[in-house]
């Protein structure tokens, strides 16, 4: 059916493409100035209802889809789910960070990088999976932080996490062309447009902006074609990495792993922070639990069976490259590459190219549709204009979503280069996975109405121990890497905080078909993990992310908070939705 809920026939007969004030800003706080001064003379009062509000299932699942007045398409399995995964997480990544900080950081124990950062992505799959399963929606993070910690830290993380996907396509877009240049044999800037502006900003990247339109487009035309290129590009790209693994096996010399910690075990960890990031974009794929035919069943497969097979991939082809050079020869910028040119196989480098461009053409494929479902749920919730929340009744994609992602990544993707683009990596991704396992213990262990308030006080309190002693840990380690008495004290801390929530608090909710196994010990390791991570990141990305999370403050304030509350109580134009509940502060949303 291309209609959801209750909408009437003069709603599904509008045409989607529509530009009133009413579809942009149809809440009573916008309808005259007057009423603007009067919501921000409220701000205060309006805050603390968002602060302590929160959504629960329903909501996200049937009334607020109601917004976008068509449905997604429910036509993908569990087989285009796993392909999904492939394509958003095998990217660029793994050819570049790898031979970085194999030769900067860890030496040939890159493999033990690997692991560790891949045991830290499975424990937040575990997390995302559980959720998807429970609130199959098109939000991902953002509504199931909505449904256990409340607008606001939905809000946060959302936008966090939506910036980086902007930034970070526009990276994945100008490497694109570098690598295109590369199978052509010209130099890296030389499809670019030389101008007299700022450093940084001077190359112009017309083709980054035409790679970046072409996946956009894809995406919104159909969800199902999209899938089907993504097979075919993942195929060929499975393809170059299993000639990449088989052909450094073949040239291996167990020598060069002597060494193995160069670096010691502070390397290890320092190098796993970074190529964390190659993991990155599973979360795409929890987004996409909308138009899955069968979450509870296809959801787990796809997710973890995936990641579970791309971690086991990644440490192939970190074994592969170390036991064919020693990690001193290794080169930083072109690591595969060179390593089969001093091999004498000089013509591999062109087929490392076409992997690395089949792998962004993917990851932008997926991150467009990933992206996409992120804006889309976001703008149902009137946290950015509803407008952007549309479904197209014949495609059925989010098309006005998709326009607002790619629109800013391409601007960003046409003057700023990859060294400005990287600087703007921020550790939004981890924080955002931290998160994840916070609202994962809240929603076993804490239902409104339900718990008693010394039960939610005692979870409050053992998950402050729990993020404050991980916290400890990290900051220690940066400190002292090989040190152990501020261990004696945070470590046990840890698990006394987790063993508290195991022990002393029963849990209130039992997931209905999957849910993450060893509550609350693994996701209190995932928090544990992901600030570890996020600590050997460096002063200047929580800098940047202090720097982001203002920006997006000042955007709350103004807008989002007002837009929100009229919604939640509302006071907002044509097709509402049915307000049960929520009166008064404190209460859940509808």
């Amino acid at each position: 059916m291309g209609s959801t809920g209750e909408q009437g026939a003069e709603v599904q007969q509008r045409s989607y493409w529509r530009w009133s004030k009413q579809d942009f800003l149809p809440e009573e706080s916008f309808q005259s100035w007057g009423n603007y001064k009067h919501a921000l003379s409220q701000t205060h009062f309006r805050f603390m209802d968002r602060l302590i509000s929160r959504s629960h299932d329903g909501n996200e699942i049937c009334e607020l889809r109601k917004q976008s007045e068509n449905d997604m398409k429910r036509c993908l399995t569990w087989w285009d789910l796993t392909w999904f995964g492939f394509g958003a997480v095998i990217g660029a990544g793994i050819f570049v960070l790898t031979g970085q900080e194999a030769h900067k950081h860890a030496g040939p124990a890159i493999v033990l990088s690997y692991v560790a950062s891949g045991v830290s992505a499975m424990l937040s799959v575990f997390c995302y999976t559980e959720f998807a399963i429970e609130i199959p929606v098109a939000g991902g993070s953002f509504a199931y932080l909505r449904i256990e910690l409340g607008d606001f830290a939905a809000f946060i993380t959302a936008g966090n996490i939506l910036l980086e996907s902007i930034v970070g396509g526009a990276a994945v877009a100008r490497a694109w062309t570098s690598y295109f240049t590369t199978l052509l044999n010209r130099e890296p800037n030389s499809l670019r447009i030389h101008t007299n502006l700022r450093e940084g900003y001077n190359l112009l990247d017309p083709i980054a902006v035409a790679v970046l339109a072409t996946a956009a487009t894809i995406a919104s035309i159909s969800t199902r074609k999209t899938s089907v290129l993504n097979w075919i590009a993942s195929a060929i790209n499975t393809v170059v990495i299993l000639f990449v693994i088989i052909a450094g096996f073949a040239h291996a010399d167990a020598s060069n792993l002597k060494p193995f910690l160069p670096f010691g075990s502070e390397g290890i960890f320092k190098a796993a922070a970074v190529v964390y990031f190659a993991y990155g974009g599973f979360d795409n794929i929890a987004t996409m639990a909308e138009e899955t035919k069968n979450p509870s069943r296809d959801i787990p497969i796809g997710l973890l069976g995936s990641m579970s097979m791309i971690t086991i991939i990644y440490c192939l082809m970190a074994l592969s490259l170390c036991v064919m050079q020693p990690y001193t020869d290794i080169d930083p910028n072109a690591a595969y590459s060179v390593a089969f040119q001093r091999v004498g196989m000089k013509w591999a480098k062109y087929l490392v190219a076409l992997g690395a461009l089949k792998g962004m053409t993917t990851v932008l494929l997926v991150g467009a549709l990933g992206n996409a479902r992120y804006t889309t749920h976001i703008a149902r919730a009137h946290m950015i204009p509803p407008w952007f929340a549309l479904v197209h009744p014949k495609t059925g994609t989010p098309i006005n979503a998709n326009l607002l992602i790619v629109l800013a990544s391409a601007l960003i993707a046409l003057f700023s280069g990859l060294d400005i683009l990287s600087a703007l990596l921020s550790l939004s991704t981890l924080f955002v996975f931290m998160m994840m396992a916070v609202a994962l213990l809240v929603r076993r262990y804490y239902v409104r109405e339900i718990t008693p308030r010394k039960n939610l006080l005692m979870l409050v309190i053992f998950l402050l121990i729990i993020i404050a002693s991980s916290a400890g840990i990290s900051a220690y380690w940066g400190l002292k890497p090989n040190g152990w008495v501020g261990y004696v004290i945070t470590v046990p801390l840890w698990f006394l905080g987790t063993l508290g929530i195991s022990v002393l608090l029963p849990q209130q909710r039992t997931p209905k078909t999957w849910g993450v196994p060893l509550v609350p010990w693994l996701p209190s390791l995932s928090i544990a993990t992901n600030i570890f991570l996020m600590g050997s990141l460096g002063y200047q990305a929580f800098v940047r992310f202090g720097i982001c999370t203002l920006v997006m403050l000042v955007y709350y304030f103004f807008f989002g908070l007002h837009a929100t509350y009229d919604m939640a109580h509302q006071q907002h134009g044509p097709g509402p939705l049915k307000d049960n509940d929520e009166d008064t502060i404190g209460k859940a949303e509808p």
